[in-house]
C-alpha cells in the first residue's frame, strides 16, 4: 500500500492506494504534518510513493472538484475489501449523488429498502474511508439540515465543500 499528499483549494489532502484502487482519502487537518499523521494512523503499513496514472487521475479529479469544477468521481477504483458489506451498499448509493446535489440519510435508507436504517446509514458514512470519492458530504440530515461530519472541521467542512459545489445548506433561524 502506498500514499501521498496533494494540495487542493481547501488544503493538503492525502490518498492511499493498493493495486486494486484507493484505500483511503484524508481531508486536510490544521497542518500538512497533521494530515500525514492522520492518514498514516489509518494506514500504518503504507509507504509514501509516486502515484501511478490511475491514482494521479483520481488526485487531479479531486483537486478539480474542490476547485469548484463539476467532476464525477465515480470512475475512481476503490479497494473496499476491508469494508463491511452494508457499508459498501451505502457507499455505492452515495457515489451516485452528483456534484451540486444532495440526498438525506433517509433517502439512502429508503433506497436500501428500509427507512429505519437511517441511523445505520449515518454510522456507515461516519466511517467512510473514501471521503470525497464516496461523497458523504452530500448526505444531509432530515429536513435538509447539515447533520454531522466526521472529517476534520466537522459540519463546517461539510458546508464548505457543499458551498464549493454550489449547494447552500442553511439551518433554520428562530424566525422560520
Amino acid at each position: 500500500m502506498n500514499w501521498t499528499l496533494f494540495d487542493t483549494a481547501i488544503g493538503h489532502c492525502g490518498i492511499a492506494w493498493s493495486e486494486r484502487g484507493v484505500t483511503a482519502v484524508q481531508l486536510p487537518e490544521a497542518t500538512e504534518r497533521a494530515t500525514r499523521a492522520r492518514l498514516l494512523r489509518a494506514r500504518p503499513n503504507a509507504v509514501e510513493g509516486e502515484p501511478p496514472d490511475a491514482i494521479q487521475k483520481a488526485i487531479d479529479a479531486i483537486v478539480a472538484l474542490l476547485r469548484g469544477d463539476r467532476v464525477d468521481l465515480s470512475f475512481i477504483p476503490l479497494d473496499d475489501a476491508a469494508v463491511p458489506e452494508f457499508h459498501r451498499r451505502v457507499y455505492d448509493i452515495a457515489r451516485t449523488i452528483a456534484p451540486g446535489t444532495t440526498l438525506t440519510y433517509g433517502d439512502i435508507a429508503k433506497r436500501l429498502g428500509d427507512i429505519t436504517l437511517s441511523r445505520a446509514v449515518g454510522q456507515a458514512l461516519g466511517r467512510n474511508p473514501f471521503v470525497i470519492i464516496v461523497p458523504c458530504h452530500r448526505v444531509l440530515a432530515a429536513g435538509d439540515k447539515a447533520g454531522g461530519f466526521s472529517a476534520p472541521g466537522g459540519a463546517e467542512t461539510k458546508l464548505r465543500m457543499l458551498k464549493i459545489e454550489g449547494v447552500y445548506v442553511g439551518e433554520p433561524s428562530l424566525f422560520d
